[in-house]
């Protein structure tokens, strides 16, 4: 199985600069796109994916960010849009998948630029207590998207200088901690690829040459998918906005275990 995941900063933009004709050539059982800046019934007119069925939330209070969109080969069992908290809900934060014995989700954590540190520490605490139910389940679960937290120094050129910087402060950080630590939960990326210098998001185009970037997208998955990651990597041939998709093949068929 493999899942991609992309943080699209507007899915026209991302479309007209190639990104379904990339998808198309990629093989993918599931796609989870964050940020769309689309409401859904213009994402179910006007981008639905060949070959797949795609699901849209877009929230009850549109922004200029903010739209999650899951597209998967296989008919989920169930859909569930939201975590049921405003600070997720009301942009189209959110938005899971269930299939047989596993879930995939699209999830876009705000930045900073979203309200502030104070809005981000509002859902990360929202999004806590629905990971602790999480872990009480027994199914696994892929949670994919844009987190917006550099977890680790290696996640960050010139860490040194960026210790303070929004994304990768050490409350945000330790956040990122319990996550792996406490919840026990897996970045699948690390799983494959433990070395520095590899990352998903950069300020502009200056920067991506200089790959002056941070690594913000993740795929987090429960533990018993970490024996599964088989590759992961994150495609940089293209431009289809400042953050690369993030690309998980697992030893696992949707409808099997």
């Amino acid at each position: 199985m493999r899942v991609i995941n992309f943080n699209a900063e507007g899915i026209r933009t991302a479309v007209e600069a190639g990104l379904f004709r990339w998808l198309e050539e990629q093989d993918a059982d599931v796609i989870c796109l964050q940020d769309t800046r689309e409401t859904e019934d213009v994402m179910e007119q006007h981008f639905q994916l060949d070959g797949y069925f795609g699901y849209f939330f877009s929230g009850y209070e549109r922004e200029s960010v903010g739209g999650t969109a899951l597209y998967t080969r296989h008919a989920p069992k169930a859909i569930i849009p939201g975590l049921g908290f405003p600070a997720c809900d009301e942009t189209g934060r959110y938005l899971q998948a269930d299939f047989d014995k596993i879930s995939i989700a699209s999830l876009f954590v705000p930045g900073h630029e979203d309200n502030g540190l104070e809005n981000k520490l509002r859902f990360l605490e929202g999004y806590s207590l629905h990971l602790q139910k999480q872990c009480r389940k027994r199914r696994e679960f892929i949670m994919t998207g844009t987190w917006n937290i550099a977890h680790m120094k290696m996640d960050v050129a010139n860490w040194r200088e960026q210790q303070e910087e929004p994304g990768f402060t050490p409350m945000e950080r330790a956040w990122m901690d319990g996550l792996f630590n406490n919840m026990g939960f897996t970045d699948a990326y690390r799983e494959v690829d433990r070395e520095g210098g590899n990352y998903s998001l950069w300020t502009d185009e200056a920067a991506r040459e200089q790959n002056d970037g941070r690594r913000v997208d993740y795929q987090v998955v429960t533990p018993g998918m970490c024996h599964r990651v088989l590759n992961a990597g994150m495609y940089t041939g293209q431009r289809f906005s400042r953050h690369a998709p993030v690309i998980v093949d697992y030893d696992w068929e949707l409808g099997f275990s």
